[in-house]
């Protein structure tokens, strides 16, 4: 097996399971920059006992508007002597590799893992970032990418080759996620009888309340058609900067029995808001991926999720896409998407087959190209 060093900014739930994947294709390390993400922390010691693969850490180092150097990064290099290392985005982490092999202090093959969707990709966030990216591409040998929608940008954009570009989706695994059946049938049921949700339409959405995931905006435009809805229930599980706001909002405008607020949720008590669920949103006007799609389909919710998230490339024939820009779009393809749902009923996991496609063989075959 080819020795693969993967330098990573934080172990996230969503990552377990592609790092696992990668572990039975190389000897692979992986050297978080981080202890854990920065802006959503996570129970890291019940994660690190899911992964399969070596894990150590770079945490020392300066951090400048956000944007970090670790020290140790040559250091790490040699105690594991790789035959391939991948950086992150186009950070210092990924310019210090570059810097590292033109003054041929390594001769490895370099990348970088890049999670931005299409429309990240034709609307760079930052003059930093273009200039990064613009600067960065030729001297790197490979890129990680979430779809063949980008790949094919970058193919065309920067005149790559086929074998230049890896497309790897964020992977997880439906055995795993669903593996504790009585567990997550016995909270789903709880949350259904505590929050009355038998007989009701429920859409969920998992995430933060911050601004790009596009929550206020989307429940001012549907919060008129709840109150008209008897059956129509929106959950919304997380926290952060906007939660202040949607609590007023849902006050001011009597929606206390239509948006429900529960919380913020991981693991199996998370997971378990899928199973007492009707279908899945993700409204969010910037994403460079949004793994709760990923979950969503695992737990067999059919998803309306925004054009502008990378996962929008799942859904196929189970859900519908929508312009979270576009009040029209969002109104009647939220409309449609309700009415399509079934009301919650009896609660069994095996009612709710996975709809997420088997990506193994393409994963494989993608990975291959570096090995």
């Amino acid at each position: 097996m080819k020795r693969l060093l993967m330098f990573h900014p934080a172990l996230a739930p969503y990552r377990v399971d592609q790092f696992n994947a990668l572990s039975k294709l190389f000897d692979l390390e992986v050297v978080f920059i981080f202890d854990n993400v920065w802006n959503h922390k996570f129970d890291q010691s019940k994660l690190l006992l899911q992964l399969q693969c070596k894990v150590s850490y770079l945490l020392k180092g300066p951090n400048f508007k956000g944007r970090v150097f670790r020290f140790g990064m040559l250091r790490a290099i040699k105690r594991i002597k790789p035959d391939i290392i991948l950086g992150y985005e186009y950070s210092f982490t990924t310019q210090y590799l570059i810097l590292l092999r033109r003054l041929g202090l390594i001769k490895q093959k370099i990348g970088s893992t890049i999670d931005d969707s299409i429309d990240i990709c034709n609307h760079v966030q930052s003059k930093i970032r273009y200039f990064a990216r613009q600067n960065s591409i030729n001297y790197l040998d490979c890129l990680v990418v979430f779809s063949n929608e980008v790949s094919q940008y970058y193919q065309t954009t920067f005149n790559l080759n086929d074998q230049q570009v890896i497309v790897s989706p964020i992977l997880q695994d439906p055995a795993r996620l669903r593996k504790n059946v009585e567990e997550l049938e016995r909270l789903a049921i709880q949350y259904s009888q505590d929050h009355h949700l038998v007989g009701k339409k429920i859409l969920l959405f998992v995430g933060r309340f911050i601004a790009e995931k596009g929550l206020k905006k989307f429940i001012k435009l549907i919060h008129k058609i709840l109150l008209e809805q008897d059956k129509f229930i929106v959950i919304l599980v997380g926290e952060g900067d906007e939660m202040k706001f949607i609590e007023n909002f849902v006050v001011e405008n009597n929606l206390e029995s239509k948006i429900l607020l529960p919380g913020r949720f991981e693991g199996v008590e998370l997971h378990a808001w899928y199973l007492c669920a009707s279908g899945f949103v993700l409204p969010s006007t910037y994403e460079p991926y949004g793994a709760v799609v990923n979950e969503a389909l695992i737990f067999g919710l059919r998803v309306l999720c925004s054009q502008f998230a990378g996962s929008s490339g799942l859904i196929g024939k189970n859900g519908i896409v929508f312009n979270p820009n576009d009040e029209k779009d969002t109104i009647d393809k939220f409309t449609r998407f309700m009415n399509s749902l079934a009301t919650i009923e009896n609660i069994k996991l095996m009612d709710k087959p996975s709809l997420m496609a088997n990506h193994q063989t393409s994963f494989i075959k993608e990975w291959e190209k570096i090995m």
